[in-house]
Order: structure tokens, then C-alpha cells, then sequence
């Protein structure tokens, strides 16, 4: 098996590591905005008090999207080398099983990633109410 195999559906063990990278790179971006968006806001102690922890909350969420994709990476190199070295030594498995196990890992895959992208947009969409609910404070502070 080569980087360039299909692994499951349309992707390939070069598809997920462009993913990681991209993403890495993604959230890089969507942090400085986000970091930028907020600065203004913090005029004293008290807000940045409120502020950072969001930004920590949301760093922390990227970090653990980040670690899945590299998790996958490392299972899925694993099983291109595992591969490379069952084939070598004339196959101990039969292409039978190969493909039964890779259907229990695609299948594994796909349960633990919809999962987890499920609890990512969760905590994504719990972290832009905080920000928005910080800025109406801080809005509703400096209105006073």
C-alpha cells in the first residue's frame, strides 16, 4: 500500500495528512482573528478576566481537533506498514481479511470522528455564545 491508496471512500493516507496540516494552519488563522476581535474589547483587568479564558477554551478545541487528525495519521501509517509487511513475507492474510479488517477501521473511524466532530461544533457553538454574551456585556458596560 502507498501514500496515494485509497484508505476508505475517496481518501487517501495523503489526503489526511494535507488535512492536518491545512487545519493546523486554519485554526492558526481563526485564533488570531478571534484574538484580534477580542483585543479591543479589553479596556481594564476585569475584562480580560472574562476574555482570555474564552480564547483558551476555544485554543483548546483546536488542539484536540488537531490531536485526532494526528492520532489517524499515526493508525493509518501503521496499517500502510503493517500492510507492506504482510505482503512482503507472502501474505499472512487473505485479501478477505484484509478487507474485513479494513472495513472494522473505516468503520471505527467514521463512528469516533462524527462523534467527535459532533462535540467540536458543540463546543464551538457553546464558545461563540460566551463571546457574544462577553461582548454585549462589555457593550452593555461601557453603555452605562
Amino acid at each position: 500500500m502507498d501514500k496515494d491508496d485509497i484508505i476508505f471512500k475517496s481518501t487517501t493516507f495523503s489526503d489526511i495528512m494535507s488535512d492536518v496540516y491545512h487545519n493546523s494552519k486554519k485554526k492558526d488563522r481563526q485564533i488570531a482573528q478571534l484574538i484580534s476581535q477580542l483585543q479591543p474589547l479589553i479596556k481594564n483587568a476585569s475584562d480580560a478576566t472574562i476574555i482570555v479564558p474564552l480564547i483558551k477554551e476555544y485554543m483548546d478545541v483546536a488542539v484536540k481537533n488537531d490531536d485526532h487528525l494526528i492520532k489517524l495519521a499515526a493508525i493509518v501509517q501503521r496499517y500502510i506498514s503493517t500492510k507492506q509487511t504482510i505482503a512482503g513475507a507472502d501474505g499472512f492474510m487473505s485479501d478477505e481479511e484484509k478487507q474485513q479488517l479494513l472495513a472494522i477501521a473505516q468503520e471505527t473511524y467514521e463512528n469516533e470522528l462524527s462523534e467527535e466532530i459532533k462535540k467540536i461544533e458543540e463546543e464551538d457553538r457553546e464558545l461563540k455564545q460566551k463571546v457574544d454574551q462577553v461582548k454585549q456585556k462589555l457593550e452593555d458596560k461601557d453603555n452605562v
